[in-house]
């Protein structure tokens, strides 16, 4: 199947080979800076408590669509709409501080996750626009320097359910979603992602494995429909001192699962800073033959809820990565900062990308 952006993927793969890439940073932590309140959320399109207009594919939402007896607060990817400037400007810091890639304002767009926001309607134009925000911004800063491309990851979450998991302990047989119901959820969110001008996809912070090949499944079938595919990345969760996802996985099992779906990169993020993920990445490169991704938190939260790893710190430990051949991308989770990822940039630039073993290495 062909590539939907031929040209974008040519010059994707060519850095890749070229250099360490640089994603992005924390978009939570530096939404958390602004310090909102729910009628920045809401904005003055949902400021009378619903959507009072027409969604993009032309279902009305007035009163009743249940969201004015919900509260926003919190739900940052409704802010791709309600204050593109902010979520634009965070994009911007990050691509001024040396990322090669930014992800969109997408994680829980996804009609499972915005459910909690009484918000499924909004769940094409979220991805949409997200995207479309992230490749204004991509667009805005390549034209000052043509001979380093900037691009957009379409970022799909993990959802707030689990397809192998009961959320019950009383229920161990229960669960609270479907692999048909997370595929469907997939579908509309990667069609506004790619409708909005993704470069990648990526399904990302994968705490369940099933969830995760709902979404691969469902990423598939968009392509079959256009004809044609973008690249695809896959990132993980090690989700404590156990080395292994929440539903049970090592990195080298959570590689050879996803490994059928052949893609761009595979990875780890989130829930650990790099220190306690050393050990899983070196895993993965030595058996993933494709790139290797680690875009971790910066450190381990404190007592409060932040995160107090240095951008030097994690610099330091990231390049120590990058200098021991296990690195194609690298960039930041949780508690990340612009600050952080101009050190990441500074400390791995120069160094060479991880060489990809052959495949009868890799088995």
């Amino acid at each position: 199947m062909p590539w939907l952006h031929p040209e974008r993927v040519a010059k994707l793969e060519a850095a890749l080979r070229e250099r360490i890439l640089i994603i992005d940073g924390a978009m939570g932590t530096m939404i958390q800076r602004h310090e909102l309140q729910e009628a920045d959320y809401r904005g003055q399109r949902f400021a009378d408590g619903y959507d009072s207009l027409f969604s993009a594919e032309g279902h009305a939402h007035g009163a009743g669509c249940g969201c004015e007896s919900h509260d926003q607060r919190g739900n940052n990817d409704l802010l791709t709409l309600t204050r593109p400037e902010i979520i634009g400007d965070i994009h911007r810091q990050y691509l001024d501080a040396g990322a090669d890639l930014v992800e969109t304002n997408t994680f829980n767009s996804t009609s499972i996750s915005l459910a909690d926001y009484r918000l499924q309607h909004l769940v094409r134009e979220l991805n949409r626009d997200g995207a479309r925000l992230a490749r204004t911004e991509c667009d805005a800063v390549e034209a000052t320097n043509p001979a380093k491309p900037r691009f957009v990851i379409g970022v799909l979450g993990p959802t707030s359910r689990t397809a192998s998991l009961s959320p019950d302990v009383n229920r161990p047989g229960f669960r609270a979603t479907s692999f048909d119901e997370l595929a469907e959820a997939y579908r509309e969110a990667a069609r506004g992602l790619i409708e909005g001008g993704a470069d990648v996809l990526m399904v990302e912070t994968i705490f369940d494995t099933l969830n995760a090949k709902a979404a691969l499944f469902a990423i598939d079938d968009v392509f079959e429909a256009l004809g044609a595919r973008l690249p695809v990345m896959i990132s993980g969760t090690i989700t404590d001192a156990s080395g292994r996802t929440l539903s049970g996985q090592t990195a080298e099992a959570f590689w050879y699962s996803l490994r059928h779906a052949r893609p761009l990169a595979i990875g780890l993020n989130c829930a650990l800073g790099a220190k306690d993920l050393r050990q899983h990445i070196d895993v993965l490169a030595q058996v993933a033959d494709t790139n290797i991704s680690c875009h971790p938190n910066a450190g381990l939260p404190n007592a409060f809820g932040g995160y107090d790893e240095t951008p030097e710190d994690m610099a330091g430990v990231l390049r120590e990565f990058a200098e021991a051949g296990m690195l194609n991308l690298v960039g930041g989770c949780c508690g990340s900062s612009p600050d952080h990822i101009a050190a990441i940039a500074a400390a791995v630039a120069g160094l060479p990308p991880r060489a990809i073993p052959r495949l009868a290495d890799a088995a």
